[in-house]
């Protein structure tokens, strides 16, 4: 498992990111369930840590833009 960073969030409780495998880690606070978005450049989770919001970014540039599997 990657290592996850607590995040300050309303929606999202902990990113992740795996700089081999290009997979985004988010740990949603309301059902607890891990998603791991793939393919993800790590631009893009550089960007995620310095979003003024972690959860309006998720929504805006990773959700439907890359695959993922519920962990």
């Amino acid at each position: 498992m990657v290592e996850m960073t607590y995040v300050q969030s309303s929606n999202v409780e902990q990113v992740g990111y795996d700089v081999d495998n290009m997979e985004l880690y988010v740990k949603f606070k309301s059902s607890g369930t891990i998603y791991v978005y793939q393919n993800v450049p790590q631009e893009v989770f550089t960007m995620l840590m310095a979003a003024p919001s972690i959860g309006s970014f998720i929504n805006r540039e990773v959700k439907d833009r890359y695959s993922f599997r519920k962990e």
